[in-house]
């Protein structure tokens, strides 16, 4: 069994370093690794630190990019049995991520799995609550519905060939690629023992295209979904006051009020202006997909508990 990790770049050299690493550190039980690296055209020494860590490299250009069609490139590049997709600014918490990621693969168990997201120290709070919402503690293998995301995911090879990546949507390639499989009666499963830490280091109007892009690609994942400025300004005021009342729970000071109302702002505004339709949605389809609930459970904060990356040379035996 061999599984390809596919990492798409774009000058991601601040964390590049830290991934390879880790994954030369995967403990796997016989798993054959391969590490490709598709770049769009990096300048600031990505290309370099991959070589030095003996990855793959295959390349596509800005003109051509999209997010599905970096994917197809990689893995039509790739030779693994299994595709594991992680993005460059993503490092596994421990040397057993891929191992735990794949198995659901290999058991036959799902065709697409992915696995848990977690803020750093520097993150937005409002972003960590997202993925607290998002990427809970408890695995669903295989779960309802088609939510996924290539952040940290794996894909089997026999999956992607027979539907690939939608090359023209402007995000969740992922969720696309989910729902498509799901239709023909295949599983997804979420994975929350095979966690990355994911790290955003983003201006405002970058967090505001994220969203916008995300948004347009859900409009044709989800053609029902749509925003009004009503929905905006409820959103981000229940948002935002959640955001206040949690970080004062937990004693949160590493990001400030004004930021965490910035944050949601931005996150609210590009998804209007990426979903606005003349289309009405039922309140429970928006409500899942937009309204930001957190579970009680999910808001105390796990990741504040000691979940220490090990440094590159922990749990590394010699050879001798």
């Amino acid at each position: 069994m061999r599984a390809s990790i596919i990492i798409r770049t774009l000058n991601e050299s601040r964390y590049l370093g830290d991934l390879l690493a880790m994954i030369s550190l995967q403990r796997t039980d016989g798993i054959d690794i391969e590490t490709v690296l598709v770049d769009s055209g990096s300048t600031d020494g990505t290309v370099e630190i991959a070589t030095k860590f003996g990855a793959q490299i295959t390349t596509i250009s800005r003109s051509e990019f999209s997010f599905g069609r970096s994917l197809n490139r990689g893995c039509e590049f790739a030779t693994g049995d299994i595709f594991v997709l992680i993005s460059g600014h993503c490092v596994p918490v421990d040397v057993f991520w891929l191992q735990t990621l794949c198995q659901p693969l290999i058991d036959g168990k799902v065709a697409y799995s992915y696995g848990r997201q977690i803020g750093d120290d520097n993150s937005n709070y409002s972003e960590r609550r997202i993925f607290a919402k998002y990427f809970t503690e408890q695995s669903r293998i295989p779960q309802d519905g088609f939510f996924c995301n290539n952040a940290n995911s794996a894909v089997l090879r026999s999956a992607w060939e027979t539907h690939r990546f939608d090359e023209e949507l402007t995000g969740l390639e992922d969720m696309d690629l989910a729902k498509r499989l799901v239709a023909v009666g295949q599983r997804i499963g979420y994975v929350a023992e095979a966690p990355v830490f994911h790290h955003h280091q983003e201006s405002w109007p970058q967090v505001r295209r994220r969203f916008e892009r995300e948004a347009i690609a859900l409009r044709s994942i989800m053609p029902e979904v749509h925003l009004s400025w009503f929905d905006v300004l409820r959103f981000v005021t229940a948002s935002t006051l959640g955001d206040w009342r949690s970080a004062r729970r937990n004693g949160i000071r590493s990001t400030s009020n004004l930021d965490m109302l910035r944050y949601r702002w931005n996150q609210y505004c590009g998804s209007y202006k990426g979903n606005h339709e003349h289309k009405l949605l039922s309140r429970q389809a928006k409500e899942r997909f937009f309204y930001p609930e957190v579970s009680r459970k999910a808001d105390q904060d796990e990741w504040l508990r000691p979940l220490c990356r090990p440094s590159p040379n922990e749990g590394h035996q010699p050879k001798s």
